[in-house]
């Protein structure tokens, strides 16, 4: 059957007008006839629940033609037969049948099969191929690797299952941007899920700003874009296209609830935007008495932290004061309506207790957050770290602190470490300051190899950066306490190394004597 394929093609390119020419030789049609019999027994066998030997017998009409056709199925020749029908239904049942035997890597091996060649699969059925592949790729649970005829060194290799299925679905969005195929929310979803996996928020939003118009509403496509650069760490211009969504050109719209919230939580994150997210979280407030009645206690604890950031950054004593009464009043109507239940409410209840030294309440609230959280979060540790140090019980909180990194993960290490030495500094125990930021810096430089060798810079690296950068600022000033310039002196080329115009770098520099 190989030699008769491969011959009558030959023919059929040549344009012989002479049937009969090539002697013991089968007809494409008796091939074809073969063929189809042989997966017919193989959906057979498929039907018994045999399904590795069906697998067996399908791949050998897909053997038998990829020997024939080694450079692909030439144009035109499913004209005369059924040979390429026959094909492409086997290519197409093949992965399936060894996904029914639970073989992975021979089901990711059979569609890789059907991709790198040119079978003349119509575009349709070509781009449900590449989406199996990359869901199979992506959700399998099996790592594959590249045949050795497939693996070429360059920046456009994928080096693993993840990073192929990405490459699928993006050719596959472009297919779809540009028409070439019909428009499948399910490729949208993969993609999602696979650039979300991997940190590469800003790609997912370039990709989801070349949906065409009309498949989303513009403030569900701003809201879902919003998410995107908000993962991505810029929350600015995810809070502006929150601003269009929830703005006047959607007012005769429905009011989408999920762009209010978002924008209550962003501006809750930025004291500058406080004014602004007390009118977000209102308007969530007002909508929820009509739909979504369970959201109120996130409404009122947006507005709560919204009245509190307000509250610092007030001119006005008397606003201040109005500001403060309204954060805790909201606050507390948050953790009643969340029948005490929401921890980030108690949380954040604990906080603004504190930043208005009502200390006992804060601590209080902090309990109640730990108890909740079984005593396993960083951020509870911490506030009650430095609720205790208010109190000016300076040891008992550095107790804490040592608990806390003793539960804590390697992200949430770094500011723990860096508290302990902030604590360390205040009982005036300079050596074991300098030695805790010793460790911390370690870690962080060991946490920098991790960023490099997984090629991502996320906003998690920058916050690193950042807190790397304060801790040399931090030893900066313990050395020029201790009046030792020169060691203060490079300390402070090493924070200005990683951010030169820092404020905080010049004064310490400016505070050093002349030498």
């Amino acid at each position: 059957m190989i030699r008769a394929i491969a011959e009558r093609t030959k023919q059929r390119k040549s344009r012989s007008k002479v049937d009969n020419v090539l002697p013991n030789v089968m007809s494409m049609h008796s091939v074809s006839l073969i063929l189809e019999a042989i997966l017919l027994k193989s959906k057979s066998s498929e039907e018994l629940g045999r399904y590795t030997e069906a697998a067996k017998e399908c791949r050998i009409v897909v053997d038998t033609v990829e020997s024939a056709l080694p450079n692909g199925m030439p144009e035109g020749i499913g004209e005369d037969c059924k040979l390429q029908e026959m094909f492409h239904e086997a290519l197409e049942l093949l992965p399936n049948l060894w996904m029914k035997a639970g073989l992975l890597d021979e089901v990711v091996t059979a569609y890789r099969r059907a991709l790198v060649k040119p079978w003349n699969l119509e575009p349709q059925r070509l781009a449900c191929v590449q989406k199996d592949l990359a869901t199979t790729l992506l959700y399998g649970g099996v790592e594959v690797n590249l045949p050795p005829q497939l693996q070429v060194n360059g920046i456009t290799t994928p080096m693993s299952g993840t990073e192929e299925a990405i490459l699928l679905l993006l050719i596959l969005s472009g297919k779809m941007a540009l028409q070439e195929i019909d428009w499948d929310p399910e490729i949208m979803d993969h993609l999602t899920f696979s650039l979300s996996v991997t940190g590469m928020f800003e790609s997912l939003a370039d990709h989801v700003e070349k949906i065409l118009p009309g498949v989303h509403d513009r403030a569900e496509q701003w809201y879902f874009l919003a998410l995107c650069y908000s993962a991505a760490g810029q929350n600015e211009v995810a809070l502006n296209l929150l601003r269009k969504a929830c703005g006047s050109s959607e007012a005769k719209h429905r009011p989408h609830f999920p762009s209010f919230l978002f924008g209550a939580k962003l501006c809750s994150l930025n004291p500058n935007h406080a004014r602004e997210g007390i009118k977000f979280s209102q308007e969530v407030i007002d909508l929820v008495k009509h739909q979504n009645e369970h959201f109120l206690s996130q409404g009122q604890k947006f507005l709560g932290i919204c009245h509190g950031a307000a509250a610092r950054i007030s001119v006005l004593d008397s606003e201040r004061i109005i500001f403060q009464k309204e954060s805790l009043k909201f606050l507390k109507d948050a953790a009643l309506n969340g029948n005490n239940n929401d921890p980030e409410v108690m949380l954040t209840l604990g906080l603004e207790n504190a930043i208005q030294r009502n200390l006992n309440a804060a601590y209080d609230n902090i309990m109640m957050y730990s108890d909740m959280m079984a005593g396993s979060s960083r951020r509870g540790w911490q506030l009650l770290a430095l609720t205790v140090s208010a109190q000016q019980r300076f040891q008992d909180a550095e107790t804490i602190v040592d608990f806390a990194l003793d539960e804590a993960g390697d992200i949430d290490q770094l500011e723990l470490l860096r508290l302990k030495a902030v604590l360390q500094i205040t009982q005036q125990q300079p050596k074991q300051a300098i030695e805790t930021y010793r460790i911390l810096l370690a870690v962080i430089e060991a946490r920098k190899e991790h960023w490099l060798q997984a090629k991502t810079f996320r906003h998690e690296a920058l916050t690193e950066q950042k807190l790397e950068m304060e801790a040399w600022q931090d030893l900066a000033t313990i050395y020029a306490d201790l009046c030792s310039f020169l060691d203060a002196k490079a300390c402070v080329d090493k924070s200005q190394s990683i951010e030169f115009f820092s404020p905080r770098s010049w004064h310490i520099t400016g505070m050093e004597p002349d030498t």
